[in-house]
């Protein structure tokens, strides 16, 4: 069912979740139930009794005896892939072919030619594939982004992006496998870098480090050029305390937001012209539930996709430059 034919003889899309994720309760499963054009269905995953237990905790009706089954059910219009980054190329590309609208957590793929084939499948296929940064979404980086880009700070000259969460080490734990997309960059700071190119472009990388732990970055830094001139530096660990940050310095004024990733859980928005300092409102939906509501638009009223597509692509190629600059390289890349 192609996105125009769902919004012409559907008000509710049915959801179907691949992976007994922690983050699908949150990220997808709380904000459906606020959402009356939503609906979750189904779900799958490697292991069926997690599955089911899964199922249970969080109210849905289904589980489906893998992930195939779940793409082929017809009573999905929406597949949910909240597997880790191994995961989105072969199950996205699968859900599109089947006729099912995407919205794949980040980051979207291992690289940026997985990034390609998976928009290009989207793209034959005539559906939305839509990359869940689901920061980009909230009202005030709309409104950070949509300031940036009037003029009001003048040229933008230097940015700043930070991004850490302590995410101890265990064996099991996907963020610290290099082969299902772990690492500090790929996990945390794929937000600083989506942030940066939303605000300024396509960067150069003009230098990176990376400190490397069990066989990924535990922490990465680095500083990047846009083509209109800004300078910019991220950084990104696993290792340290929470802190989620965004600075834009222009000739006019500034713009600061402490926790850009979830407004929701606490976040403070200063903006600086002339000299002369304002506070940004800050209340609102949170990030998922901004995200689900433009999901609800691209489906069901036509509006074009915020991320996924090009942007999508190049986001993954600007972490593989990163990695590059680092001379990190990871086992699936030649």
């Amino acid at each position: 069912m192609t996105a125009r034919h769902l919004e012409s003889v559907m008000r509710t899309v049915r959801v179907g979740i691949l992976g007994a994720a922690k983050i699908a309760p949150k990220a997808l499963i709380a904000p459906a139930r606020d959402n009356p054009e939503f609906r979750v269905v189904a779900v799958a995953a490697r292991d069926k009794g997690r599955a089911k237990i899964f199922a249970e905790e969080n109210g849905i009706p289904f589980v489906a005896d893998g992930y195939s089954a779940l793409i082929a059910r017809d009573d999905i219009d929406l597949v949910y892939n909240a597997l880790p980054p191994a995961g989105h190329l072969p199950w996205s590309i699968e859900a599109v072919k089947s006729g099912k609208a995407v919205l794949c957590e980040k980051p979207f793929s291992l690289t940026a030619s997985q990034a390609r084939m998976m928009v290009s499948a989207a793209a034959e296929a005539k559906q939305p594939l839509i990359e869940a940064f689901h920061y980009r979404f909230h009202k005030i980086l709309r409104r950070a982004f949509a300031i940036a880009a009037s003029g009001e700070l003048g040229q933008l000259i230097d940015a700043e992006a930070m991004f850490d969460a302590p995410i101890a080490y265990r064996p099991n734990e996907l963020r610290w496998i290099v082969t299902q997309g772990g690492g500090a960059l790929m996990d945390l700071g794929c937000y600083c870098v989506h942030a940066l190119r939303t605000l300024a472009g396509e960067p150069k990388i003009k230098r990176a480090t990376c400190t490397v732990e069990h066989g990924v970055d535990a922490v990465t830094r680095a500083d990047l050029v846009f083509p209109n001139g800004m300078t910019a530096r991220l950084g990104t660990s696993m290792k340290a305390e929470f802190r989620a940050t965004l600075r834009v310095m222009g000739e006019k004024g500034s713009l600061d937001i402490s926790n850009f990733l979830a407004p929701q859980m606490g976040c403070r928005f200063t903006v600086k012209i002339d000299g002369k300092s304002r506070e940004e409102p800050v209340e609102g939906p949170s990030t998922y539930a901004a995200q689900l509501a433009h999901v609800g638009d691209v489906l069901l009223r036509g509006a074009v996709p915020l991320t996924g597509g090009t942007d999508a692509i190049a986001n993954m190629a600007c972490i593989e430059a990163i990695y590059a600059a680092a001379g990190f390289k990871r086992p699936f890349e030649t």
